[in-house]
C-alpha cells in the first residue's frame, strides 16, 4: 500500500476521524507562541493538511487569522461542516496555493509526514514571511505507559514494524541540515469511553486501508484486552505532543 493511498484513506472515514481523534492541549499552543516569539492572536496562520479541522479550530480559538489547506474531498467536507467561518483551500504541503511571504505561521498537525521534504521545505520558506515560524507537531501515544506499550506491540505484530506510535526520527526524515528546528514536548492525557478509543485507533491509516472486515478481529481483541485494564469502560489515553519549530531567517 503506497503512502498516497494511506493518506487518502482518511477521506472515507472523515466523520469518524473528527468525532474520535484527540485534540491538543492549551500548553502546546503556549509553547508555539513562546518558541516563535509572538502570539497567535492576530497572526496570519496557514494550517496545512488541516483534515477535519481539529488543530485549525484551536488556532482559530486563539485568535489567529487561519487559512486551512487540505487535499482530500471527505476531510474538506467535514471541515466545512465543523468550521464554516474558516476559509479552506485545496492543496498540500508540496505545492501550497498560498502567496509568497504571506504567513506568520505555517502549521502541520499530524500531517508533515505525508509530504516530500525536498518539496515541502522550499514551499514553507517561500510562504513564510521573514521571521515567520514553521511548526510541526504530532500526538504520540506514550509508550512509557504499560497498557499503551502492550497495545502498540500487538499492533506491530499484526501490521509489521513501523506501524505503531512511530518515533519522531521517521516523521522528520529529510529535514536534517535543511531546517534548524527547536524541539519541545508536551505531555497530556484524556479520558474517553472505550468505544471512542477503539474508533480513534480504527481511524489510523493502517486500519482504514484494511476496511471494516479486515480490522474487526483486531478491534475485538483490543476491546477484550482493554476491558481487563479498564473495567469501568473509560480509557485514559496518554500522549506526548512532539513539537518542532523553526524560523524563516529575517
Amino acid at each position: 500500500m503506497t503512502a498516497t493511498s494511506r493518506a487518502h484513506s482518511f477521506n472515507a472515514a472523515a466523520a469518524q476521524y473528527a468525532a474520535n481523534r484527540p485534540s491538543y492541549p492549551p500548553a502546546l499552543f503556549d509553547a508555539v507562541e513562546d518558541l516563535a516569539g509572538r502570539p497567535l492572536k492576530g497572526a496570519r496562520v496557514v494550517d496545512v493538511g488541516a483534515g477535519t479541522g481539529i488543530a485549525t479550530a484551536a488556532l482559530y480559538a486563539r485568535g489567529a487569522r487561519v487559512v486551512a489547506v487540505e487535499p482530500g474531498d471527505g476531510m474538506t467536507a467535514e471541515f466545512r461542516r465543523a468550521l464554516p467561518v474558516v476559509p479552506i483551500v485545496r492543496g498540500d504541503g508540496n505545492a501550497l496555493p498560498i502567496a509568497d511571504a504571506s504567513a506568520d505561521f505555517l502549521t502541520y498537525a499530524q500531517s508533515w509526514h505525508w509530504t516530500d521534504p525536498e518539496r515541502s521545505v522550499p514551499e514553507a520558506v517561500r510562504v513564510l514571511r521573514p521571521g515567520g515560524a514553521l511548526a510541526l507537531w504530532w500526538n504520540v501515544s506514550d509508550r512509557a505507559v504499560p497498557w499503551i506499550a502492550a497495545q502498540e506491540a500487538r499492533i506491530q505484530r499484526r501490521f509489521g514494524a513501523g506501524t505503531g506510535a512511530h518515533g519522531s526520527a521517521e516523521r522528520t526524515h529529510g529535514l536534517s541540515g535543511a531546517v534548524d528546528f527547536v524541539r519541545h514536548k508536551v505531555s497530556w492525557s484524556r479520558r474517553v469511553p472505550l468505544d471512542t478509543h477503539l474508533a480513534n485507533l480504527g481511524s489510523r491509516s493502517t486500519f482504514l486501508v484494511l476496511g471494516e472486515e479486515g480490522t474487526a478481529d483486531i478491534l475485538a481483541e483490543e476491546r477484550a484486552e482493554l476491558t481487563r485494564v479498564f473495567p469501568d469502560g473509560v480509557v485514559e489515553e496518554v500522549y506526548t505532543v512532539d513539537l518542532l519549530l523553526a524560523h524563516r531567517p529575517s
